[in-house]
């Protein structure tokens, strides 16, 4: 008589849950960490960097390519590095996703001060190659911008920005490499249209590291301010967009690909 074998019980964990819980070894968090710092330094390199260069220059880098800088980055650093710690590289994202509830606010403050020391560290680098050439990148509002106007602008620019962001995280046609596009996208056109008034900042870390290198904080407020309200109103817009939270969403938040991804590390 044959003998009966028992099958093996079924796995009832989710490919959400089970990434969720990688996303939650302590192990693994130096590398996100890492990768939000290394990524925030390459994105304002190339932001205040593009300025800084510039004035340097004599104008040889042009408004158009401003513009054009710190978006490419944002679509390089994500196809780079999304997968290791959803390259926020922006404490106005990070906050959007925790408060969409696709991100652990226990993650939060480590990712906070991971993007700043980034974006203090890409700073100091212009200053000590170029001086205070441009005001080492730093974001004004432009001469005749007042200062609410230049705050309500960034609040609005950041939020299209947010929306987009956690838009083709969750879920549905916008996904995969088509977000890296999109996200970079949008960052060239609002730094076309809004970059000459404002600088098109839309992430605190950026504005606040020239800021800090060069001593002057008149301004700072509005860099704070702006993109944070921002960011809460293109959550608000997304709950009604997209409703609740999707997995896909805080996969994407996570930085982790799933199981599959999850074996060499």
């Amino acid at each position: 008589m044959a003998k009966m074998v028992k099958p093996a019980p079924k796995d009832t964990h989710t490919a959400a849950e089970v990434s969720f819980s990688a996303f939650l070894d302590p192990k693994r968090e130096w590398r996100r960490l890492f990768a939000e710092g290394w990524g925030t330094f390459l994105l304002v390199l190339a932001g205040a960097g593009a300025t800084v260069v510039a004035a340097k220059t004599g104008g040889k880098v042009t408004p158009a390519m401003a513009a054009l800088a710190p978006g490419l980055t944002v679509m390089a650093v994500i196809y780079f590095m999304g997968t290791v710690s959803g390259a926020h590289i922006n404490p106005a994202v990070t906050l959007a996703f925790a408060v969409r509830r696709n991100f652990p606010w226990v993650r939060v403050p480590g990712y906070l001060a991971a993007q700043i020391v980034g974006a203090l560290l890409a700073a100091l680098f212009l200053r000590a190659m170029f001086g205070t050439a441009g005001d080492v990148g730093a974001t004004v509002p432009a001469a005749g911008i007042g200062a609410v106007q230049c705050c309500i602008l960034e609040g609005v620019v950041t939020a299209g920005l947010v929306n987009t962001i956690l838009g083709t995280a969750a879920g549905g046609r916008n996904i995969g490499p088509n977000a890296a596009i999109a996200i970079g996208g949008y960052i060239v056109v609002s730094g076309l249209w809004a970059g000459p008034i404002t600088g098109a900042s839309m992430n605190p870390a950026r504005s606040l590291a020239p800021d800090i290198v060069r001593g002057d904080f008149a301004t700072s407020w509005i860099y704070v301010v702006g993109p944070l309200a921002g960011a809460m109103l293109g959550v608000g817009f997304e709950w009604i967009l997209k409703g609740p939270p999707t997995s896909e969403g805080t996969r994407a938040a996570q930085g982790d690909d799933g199981p599959a991804a999850d074996n060499d590390r």
